[in-house]
């Protein structure tokens, strides 16, 4: 009996000594620095360069669009009608430039024939045919004559104007009705839908915010006495909740060149670490299943030679 309690005791210590290596934190291996943050990825505030009544937004929250795509629709009615009241004012100024071309010539015309008369008087006054106020009249009246061509002339060049600036007027809101239709700049994914339909937005007011998620950033940060050991384009992996035991391949793609106070939300192995440096990490996402704002943990493998450990922990 006495045996069998022996045993038993032996059994049992082993188990508890069994458990105790079980539940003991693993070391961090010395060849990878940890780091933790929150993902992020490249964001467009989709806008409209133009005021007015939102008659559709297709932007789903969750869903994807591809570049060119018409995400939101502006009404177009008020600009619809600026666009036609500047045609119809080029059109005046043009017909308006049309009629001034005949007065214009015909003005010309009477010019010429007080020109002519003007000689035949200025030849008969020089033979004391016709007496000099006869001639003072003549000559009057062939530079009313000029004078009126060049009013005329003027009143054409003011009606030219006025239809170029009719013209620039329409252009510009051609160009308005064309901005009412407002296309993704690039195919991303829709965070957020930011207006409905009946709302009336200001130019530049955002409508929707997009995100490229192929290509996502982490950024963590590293005591000073790690700084030494990152490397741009050191190959790194990344872990998030939603997919636990998947790595997401990563590489360094740059190391902050000033120290920052420790942030608030950021763990460090070393507690009396005041200061630290960031370090961006850079990971393809095709299927984009990384979420800007999904908190994240990394390893950076500053020591290429010794390669990935078997398992990556998460320091204590």
């Amino acid at each position: 009996m006495p045996l069998l309690v022996g045993l038993g005791l032996i059994v049992l210590m082993i188990a508890s000594a069994t458990l105790y290596w079980a539940l003991q934190p693993r070391p961090q291996a010395t060849q990878l620095i940890y780091g933790s943050g929150r993902i992020e990825a490249d964001e467009v505030r989709l806008s409209s360069e133009v005021p007015g009544r939102v008659l559709e937004n297709r932007a789903i929250e969750g869903s994807s669009v591809s570049s060119g795509t018409l995400v939101v629709r502006i009404d177009p009615a008020d600009y619809a009608l600026q666009a036609d009241r500047a045609e119809a004012q080029r059109t005046a100024a043009r017909m308006a430039a049309i009629q001034i071309d005949g007065q214009i010539a015909l003005a010309a015309h009477h010019a010429m024939t007080a020109k002519t008369d003007l000689g035949r008087y200025e030849e008969l006054s020089r033979r004391g045919w016709v007496s000099a106020q006869r001639l003072d009249v003549q000559r009057n009246v062939y530079v009313a004559a000029a004078e009126q061509v060049g009013v005329f002339r003027e009143q054409r060049a003011g009606a030219m104007a006025q239809a170029e600036a009719a013209r620039k007027t329409l252009a510009l809101a051609q160009s308005q009705i064309g901005k009412t239709r407002v296309y993704a700049p690039l195919s991303a994914a829709v965070l957020e839908r930011l207006v409905e339909p009946g709302e009336v937005v200001a130019a530049g007011q955002p409508l929707a915010v997009l995100a490229d998620l192929t290509t996502v950033r982490l950024k963590i940060f590293i005591s000073e006495a790690d700084l030494g050991r990152v490397r741009l384009g050191a190959a790194a992996r990344i872990r998030v909740d939603a997919f636990p035991g998947r790595d997401f391949i990563a590489r360094v793609t740059r190391v902050d060149a000033q120290a920052q106070f420790t942030p608030r939300d950021v763990h460090m192995k070393d507690e009396r670490s005041r200061t630290v440096y960031g370090v961006t990490l850079e990971a393809a996402n095709p299927e984009g299943l990384l979420k800007p704002g999904m908190p994240a943990d990394a390893w950076i493998l500053w020591d290429a030679r010794a390669g990935w450990p078997a398992k990556l922990s998460i320091p204590e």
